[in-house]
């Protein structure tokens, strides 16, 4: 259940820190659009804000954090690094450019933005955040976009399993596999473009049925089915009254043929972005 300041109840990560279970995505937020975004997001109860370099953006969010009235150690910032900065110094400089961008003293979360495979450094990447980790910059360290095939040559490198693994997730990407693999390793689940991405899942038949029957919208039938299975969504809008419905997704529940019927909608892996391509990705 939400709790009654409207805040997201949080999940306990695999090294100890805890992720509220939803946040709000950024991208393509820029600027003064983005600033007024976020600080909308965090009046409405939001803690987990979602970044990357690749977004340039992370001034704007700074700068709303600091014009909101919110401790910083009840916030949940995560940002990502590109492949340029696919080594152990590398990454060690990427967090230090997010901090100074962010105008915070440390990361809740600091992800390997895409594998990029045919680069060949993503190990290295792993490396680095794991350095991260075990000095104590960082509360958590995850990936982004990772096959089950990316995650096992990480972990058998180095020993250590991310928090996260940040992917492309919505009833018509399921990605049914791989939460499969995260869930055994202990990796937290998130979905980014958890409403669909230009594939019209709010105005479905099967959505609008059952968005009717709970007296919700679609989006936040969507987004239900996200948290009801233990992923993270990271929905992104810079409309207030989006912003709000977005995070009222924790005082209702689908049943099991509401979730059956939404599980049909899946198209398989093969219509989800490919990391493993070499146009994919930075």
């Amino acid at each position: 259940m939400i709790s009654e300041t409207g805040v997201a109840p949080r999940r306990k990560l695999l090294h100890g820190h805890s992720i509220p279970l939803l946040g709000l995505g950024t991208w393509p937020l820029l600027d003064k659009e983005c600033e007024a975004a976020v600080g909308h997001a965090l009046q409405a109860g939001y803690r987990l804000v979602d970044t990357a370099f690749q977004y340039r953006n992370e001034e704007a969010i700074g700068r709303a954090i600091r014009s909101s009235d919110i401790d910083r150690d009840d916030l949940f910032v995560s940002s990502k690094f590109n492949k340029e900065s696919h080594s152990v110094e590398g990454v060690q400089r990427a967090y230090d450019d997010s901090l100074r961008r962010l105008g915070v003293n440390y990361l809740d979360l600091f992800l390997c933005h895409w594998p990029v495979p045919a680069q060949g450094s993503y190990v290295e990447a792993w490396k680095g955040l794991v350095k991260l980790l075990q000095e104590g910059q960082v509360k958590a360290i995850g990936v982004s976009n990772f096959k089950p095939t990316h995650l096992k040559k990480i972990i058998e490198a180095t020993g250590v399993v991310p928090d996260v693994n940040q992917i492309q997730l919505s009833v018509d990407l399921a990605r049914r596999e791989a939460r499969a693999i995260h869930d055994d390793l202990g990796i937290l689940t998130e979905s980014w473009s958890p409403i669909g991405r230009a594939s019209g899942l709010r105005d479905t038949p099967i959505v609008k049925a059952i968005a009717e029957r709970v007296q919700r919208t679609p989006a936040q039938v969507l987004l239900r089915w996200h948290v009801q299975q233990g992923l993270i969504p990271i929905p992104q809008s810079s409309d207030p009254l989006y912003l709000a419905e977005n995070l009222a997704v924790f005082d209702f529940v689908l049943t099991a043929t509401d979730m059956q019927a939404l599980h049909e909608m899946d198209r398989g892996e093969a219509a989800a972005r490919d990391s493993d391509n070499p146009e994919n990705g930075h």
